[in-house]
């Protein structure tokens, strides 16, 4: 896995070639998005994982008529174009959107839930 900041150029990790999900990942911050690529290559679906640094570069790749991520994991706070930006931009809606940023502001949250990310309830662990 190759993350690299300093040419901007949009990195793609790969695991195998059966069929896999695409995701794209919104991240400024390549530690983030190397934790990221590291998660997503342990999980039991294969993966083809694609990196936009900003949010104008995330809403020209989503703008491609012929690329359709499954998913959409957006940082909220990145360059040139915010990711509550890119949610009111995004052009076709038809991939679920997580939210992966470190504001811990509920108004951002929401306003992020109203631009279309997608609410996901978890079960806790149970107690011990």
């Amino acid at each position: 896995m190759d993350v690299r900041t300093e040419d901007r150029a949009v990195d793609t990790i790969q695991k195998s070639s059966k069929k896999r999900s695409k995701v794209l990942l919104v991240e400024d911050n390549a530690g983030d998005a190397l934790l990221v690529g590291q998660v997503l290559a342990d999980c039991p679906t294969p993966v083809h994982l694609h990196i936009a640094r900003d949010g104008e570069q995330a809403l020209q790749m989503l703008g491609e008529p012929d690329y359709n991520p499954d998913l959409i994991i957006l940082d909220l706070n990145i360059p040139k174009i915010s990711g509550h930006a890119v949610l009111a931009l995004y052009p076709r809606k038809k991939a679920r959107v997580v939210i992966f940023s470190a504001s811990e502001s509920e108004a951002d949250l929401n306003r992020a839930f109203s631009l279309g990310a997608k609410r996901i309830h978890s079960q806790a662990a149970g107690s011990g």
